[in-house]
């Protein structure tokens, strides 16, 4: 690859960026050399949303597609070849767009530091539905904001304000001179950009990714960057040389085989759950509390896996799913079963010069039924206490097959082999679902932090077993509540 500046399309044109760090920050980059200061920081690790911008990118059949991401956690390079759309981009004070306008007329913004941040996210959400011809309800605007959070408002003049900006003339972002931008962006050769003695790789072809990783194996590999941005901007850790994977192609498809769902290791965490949720869905709560949509948009479900964090949501879905990991270290593949990838806390099977290429899961079987439980301090946007994805496998109302994965329970995300074996080959019923619980501290032996206590990590979990049970069988929710807040769980 040869070494070239940035490049990029912002405020009307392509923009070259040759001189600043790798690591630079969009945000950093908006406010300290573009002089858009509209973008605000509030917490720099993608939880507030106050720097959220709109990234704009050319899917696989040539359209244009924005989403809302934080600028705070992603890396300047990674826009290279895409659209930076911000505030600044939007209506002016002559003719407001719809969701400043809404916002005016609503009251949906009190001190003003959040408000950019909650214009773009709405910006993103108008014109997605814009284009589809949708309009969303109440719950589903609430769902598109859970990545912007406000101190002043209370969020129900904001939320007036996101359904109000439907019911004014329809305004919407000239697209034409974005695309045709990036069209013209699309011929530039592979990016190989450096500054300082630290080079930043983004090859666009899976032989070169994986020539590249070969030849560096100790370089950092970086895919969405919301987890690897913090490890810059809260421990100032340095990089080195990276590797990014985001322009690669053939890592970012989805697709159906005879076999199941291979979702490529660099694609989104939004597209990588739709499939996931289209197959069992089940997960779609899980999915719609996963981090939240600007997250989502820029996160990667390779990179959560690959992070091997025992917090993180992914593995417990895909472990309980029978999901196999493909590994790769130049032409050599390798797949294994991701339950066995992950080694002990923050270890994985994984080689020098080896990256994962993607993750393969058999679509289940109808007799197959599976709940999910997300268990956080706040509803949106929260990373997990306890995270569980419960399935059993039924014939004639008798457990053939059981997969419990579990998160936050032990140092890695693990099945709870006890409580399976508990109920294969028993009738399902309460009890059996009460035998699973009392079987379950012979899995898992929790940890006491700050996200919750040991004694209440298990006892949550053991009562999900009823849940799953009443969520299976037919029986209504209604009492799962009053049981797991009154009642004690069977020894």
């Amino acid at each position: 690859m040869n070494t070239r500046p940035l490049r990029f399309f912002h405020r009307g044109q392509v923009v070259e960026v040759a001189d600043l760090p790798p690591t630079t920050t969009v945000l950093q980059y908006l406010r300290e050399h573009a002089g858009c200061t509209g973008t605000k920081e509030g917490c720099a690790e993608g939880d507030c949303g106050a720097c959220t911008v709109i990234q704009g990118e050319l899917d696989a059949d040539g359209q244009l597609q924005l989403r809302n991401v934080n600028a705070c956690t992603q890396f300047l390079p990674t826009l290279d070849g895409r659209a930076l759309v911000t505030v600044e981009d939007l209506g002016g004070p002559e003719r407001l767009n719809p969701p400043q306008q809404a916002l005016v007329d609503c009251h949906g913004s009190q001190c003003g530091f959040c408000t950019p941040g909650f214009v773009m996210s709405l910006t993103a959400c108008y014109e997605a539905h814009q284009a589809a011809g949708t309009r969303p309800t109440r719950q589903q605007l609430a769902d598109a904001l859970s990545g912007n959070l406000c101190r002043c408002t209370g969020y129900r003049p904001i939320l007036d304000a996101a359904e109000q900006m439907f019911e004014l003339p329809v305004q919407r972002l000239d697209r034409a001179p974005i695309a045709a931008a990036l069209q013209s962006l699309a011929r530039d050769e592979p990016l190989d950009y450096g500054h300082a003695g630290v080079r930043f790789h983004a090859p666009q072809s899976l032989p070169d990714l994986a020539l590249l990783r070969e030849t560096y194996p100790q370089a950092t590999l970086l895919a969405g960057s919301t987890d690897v941005g913090l490890w810059v901007n809260k421990q100032f850790r340095q990089l080195g040389d990276i590797i990014y994977t985001g322009r690669v192609s053939a890592l970012r498809e989805i697709r159906a085989d005879a076999d199941g769902l291979w979702i490529g290791a660099a694609a989104s965490l939004e597209d990588a759950w739709a499939a996931l949720t289209a197959a069992v869905p089940r997960l779609r709560e899980l999915w719609l509390r996963f981090a939240s949509p600007p997250v989502r948009h820029a996160g990667t479900l390779g990179g959560n896996i690959a992070n091997g964090s025992p917090i993180g949501d992914g593995a417990p879905a895909l472990i309980a799913l029978g999901a196999d990991i493909l590994l790769r270290r130049g032409d050599a593949p390798r797949r294994l079963k991701l339950q066995d990838f992950y080694l002990d806390y923050m270890k994985k099977d994984l080689q020098p010069g080896e990256f994962v290429e993607a993750l393969h899961l058999p679509l289940p079987s109808a007799d197959w039924q599976f709940s999910a439980h997300k268990i956080a301090k706040r509803h949106d946007s929260d990373i997990s206490a306890v995270c569980a994805v419960l399935g059993v496998r039924l014939e004639a109302g008798v457990v053939k097959e059981a997969r419990f994965a579990f998160g936050g329970m032990a140092a890695i995300v693990k099945r709870a082999a006890a409580a399976e074996a508990a109920v294969i080959g028993q009738p399902w019923t309460e009890a059996t679902a009460r035998a699973a619980a009392a079987a379950l501290p012979q899995d898992f032996t929790p940890l006491t932090d700050m996200r919750a206590s040991a004694a209440y990590r298990l006892r949550v979990a053991q009562n999900l077993f009823t849940k799953l049970w009443l969520e299976t069988s037919g029986v209504a929710a209604a009492p799962v509540g009053v049981w797991l807040s009154t009642q004690e769980v069977p020894a």
